[in-house]
């Protein structure tokens, strides 16, 4: 046997064994005897390094340590899950996808919600060859070195096939165990997968269960099926549920179990089984019609209500936060949470000095629920423990006034009228808002914040200009609004404390490289009320320049796909503002690409609207959106009478027929090429 062929025999045993122990769960071989055949690979691969493979089995050890990781485009949106929390939100989902495909009952395949990190893996002739996070959903970051660390993960599939495959890295709890410095084994699997050096990934021991595929087949199991056969690892607790009746059965059955498994898991995800069907319901701008996350009730604590203070946001929002004597909550220490508003510390009647109850649910920023309902009895079971709580209360019931006697109790709190930043006096944009805002433009805390936000990565995405440098800077009275940023030069910020040559340099290449941000970026950067991501891009889209944007009529701007009235109102107020004008007016001098920097290649498609509905033959669904956008055309997520064209894939949903009745011209993907 020729050395060529032993190292083949070789890695084909070894990638045999791999299977076996990491995916099967089934090994075959002791550890020991898995290392000796790896060490004689190894050893042999010494020897002959032209015979040396990506995909060979001792490339999982870990490379070099990486500068940084690059951003790359996912082919195909990963898109988030809307959520359910209680069997009523369940119910409504239901009737929703029942009406929509015109069905008594729908077959959902139904699976364990991993709580870890999303990414998608990239095959080519069977080669595994990029591997990104979730990101934004469009974009994500390269880390293909640390996944290939992910033994779970094989390297090469036994079929030269092209195929994009969804997955969840998780960290088993008794890994996590070994670990320190780490609040959860979500934590660790995120930072472990987000470590610059693969060596340090791989001795972390991550895992991956797979949750999707990008290829042809008629139902989401045998999707699964297919993968599974290709030497992917699925979680065996899948299970296809006709009807919510055997849903809600699934839920209850894994919320009573989920203790039992070396993993954690916060909820359930419910799928439509049939592909067609999916295609059928199609999706909103953020999430699928036909899936959604039922999310297990919140872990709670109770703990003191120490002080309440309040924070004043960019936008001038007073919002209160509970000051909290520390608690471990879901593996996190929690000493401050959000009281929302003025009204919602009424309702539930907070006091200075009260045990209050606190969750974190869906992971977001933890909330104060209420106050405990009694006193002198032992805390619920699974909370941490704080004297003088009800278990009742802990399940979740609906807070109740502390039934302690009111001389016991500290005062109501008054809400302050004034900005406690500024002074400036607090108003109301209705007798109905909840919210309380400062006014005053000027208010230091509001010029922080709106500078915070506009360096932010999803704004003008400036690189190492976090929190800490924007504090600086406006202390040293260098930067009070965003333009400021672009008339930084080195004389001024190598006077500053902890800013050496390096730092400088660094900082001014990426406030120069951020001038490329684009229109949409820059627009949400310039933290204009209602004016989120997904309204700055489908303003970008429309308008494509800062310029056709401030001359445009409000009528005009409500016309734009996901805009509406109010946000067309407050963007056209805000435009009048000749202090928002100016910061436009400093930008554009400064060098900062103020249009939809999108590369055009004609203006083919100039003034109209495409709507997509179905699978096209060769394009996915954003190579479609970007050609259209690319020739000067924009994109709607939903039919209208000001619809120029409906691209019609196969399957389409609704649209279609919402389409015919409107009289809107559908064409399909190689009419719309020749249109280009």
């Amino acid at each position: 046997m020729s050395i060529q062929q032993d190292i083949a025999r070789l890695r084909q045993e070894i990638r045999r064994h791999e299977r076996l122990y990491y995916v099967a769960d089934a090994p075959e071989i002791s550890d020991q005897e898995y290392d000796k055949l790896l060490q004689k690979l190894q050893a042999l691969e010494a020897k002959h390094p032209e015979l040396l493979t990506p995909d060979s089995p001792t490339q999982r050890v870990g490379g070099a340590p990486l500068e940084k990781f690059e951003t790359v485009a996912h082919r195909e949106q990963l898109y988030s899950l809307d959520n359910a929390f209680s069997f009523v939100d369940l119910a409504e989902f239901n009737a929703r996808v029942c009406k929509g495909l015109d069905a008594a009952a729908v077959e959902y395949i139904c699976e364990l919600k991993i709580d870890g990190l999303a990414v998608s893996l990239i095959y080519e002739k069977g080669l595994f060859t990029l591997g990104a996070t979730r990101g934004d959903g469009k974009k994500g970051e390269n880390v293909t070195e640390n996944l290939k660390t992910v033994r779970a993960i094989p390297l090469r599939l036994p079929e030269a096939r092209d195929i994009v495959v969804r997955g969840e890295i998780y960290m088993k709890r008794s890994e996590f165990e070994k670990l320190e410095n780490f609040a959860n084994p979500r934590n660790a699997a995120a930072g472990s997968l987000r470590q610059l050096d693969p060596r340090i990934t791989a001795a972390r021991r991550l895992d991956m269960f797979c949750y999707g595929v990008i290829a042809e087949h008629d139902t989401q199991e045998a999707g699964y099926q297919l993968i599974q056969k290709l030497g992917f690892k699925l979680n065996p607790h899948r299970r296809v549920c006709r009807g919510l009746a055997a849903v809600e059965e699934y839920i209850r059955e894994w919320e009573a179990r989920r203790k039992e498994l070396d993993y954690d898991t916060d909820g359930i995800v419910l799928k439509v089984n049939s592909i067609a069907a999916q295609q059928k319901l199609g999706f909103t701008t953020k999430a699928p019609r036909w899936a959604i996350a039922y999310k297990y009730a919140p872990e709670q604590a109770v703990t003191k209500l120490e002080a309440i203070d309040i924070q004043v946001g960019r936008t001038g929002a007073l919002t209160p936060v509970a000051r909290l004597t520390p608690v471990e909550l879901n593996g996190v220490i929690v000493s401050n949470a959000t009281l929302h508003n003025e009204d919602e510390i009424k309702r539930k009647d907070v006091r200075l000095g009260d045990q209050v109850i606190i969750q974190r649910a869906g992971e977001v920023i933890p909330e104060v629920v209420g106050v405990a309902a009694t006193v002198g009895v032992a805390a619920a079971v699974g909370v941490a423990a704080t004297v003088g709580v009800a278990a009742d209360t802990i399940a979740g019931a609906e807070p109740q006034a502390n039934t302690r006697s009111r001389s016991v109790r500290g005062a109501e709190f008054i809400f302050p009228k004034k900005c406690p930043v500024c002074g400036a006096a607090a108003v109301k944009d209705a007798e109905d808002d909840a919210v309380w805002r400062c006014p005053n433009t000027g208010c230091p805390a509001r010029i922080k914040g709106a500078l915070k936000h506009f360096v932010s990565k999803d704004a003008a995405d400036i690189e190492g200009c976090g929190e800490q440098i924007v504090e600086q800077l406006n202390k040293a009275g260098l930067v009070h609004d965003p333009s400021d940023l672009y008339y930084l030069r080195y004389e001024n910020l190598i006077q500053l404390e902890r800013m050496g040559e390096k730092s400088v340099q660094n900082l001014l290449s990426a406030i120069e490289k951020s001038k490329q941000a684009g229109l949409a970026r820059i627009l949400f950067g310039l933290g204009i009320r209602h004016v989120g991501q997904y309204v700055a891009e489908k303003l970008a889209d429309k308008f494509h320049s800062i310029d056709n944007l401030l001359t445009a009529a409000e009528d005009e701007l409500a016309a734009a796909d996901g805009v509406g009235e109010v946000v067309a109102h407050s963007l056209y107020t805000a435009w009048q503002e000749p202090e928002l004008r100016k910061i436009i007016s400093r930008l554009r001098e400064a060098g900062v690409v103020l249009s939809d920097n999108r590369a055009r290649i004609s203006n083919a498609l100039a003034g109209q609207t495409f709507v997509l509905t179905g699978a096209l033959p060769t394009l996915s669904r954003g190579e479609a959106e970007e050609l259209i956008k690319s020739h000067g055309g924009s994109v709607s997520s939903s039919v209208s009478k000001k619809t120029s064209y409906v691209l019609l894939g196969d399957s389409p949903g609704s649209k279609a027929d919402k389409a015919k009745k409107l009289g809107v011209p559908l064409i399909d993907e190689k009419t719309f090429k020749t249109m280009l």
